[in-house]
């Protein structure tokens, strides 16, 4: 194919994707913020249970440095 061929293509797949595409509400949006915000504590909070237990099986006190 050629440059403007693949040009061409690229351009109605995104004309495609910004018409089936939505704002979302503000309702929709504070939620979808709640569920990332709890997940990255979740995660966080995970991670630093691991290196708490790495940390006093290896050094045998309490040392995150």
């Amino acid at each position: 194919m050629s440059l403007i061929t693949n040009f061409r293509n690229f351009i109605t797949n995104a004309r495609h994707i910004l018409y089936v595409s939505y704002k979302p509400s503000e309702d929709r949006y504070k939620k979808t913020a709640k569920i990332i915000i709890i997940g990255i504590v979740i995660i966080g909070t995970m991670g630093l249970i691991i290196a708490i237990v790495i940390s006093l099986l290896v050094a045998g006190n309490f040392s995150l440095v």
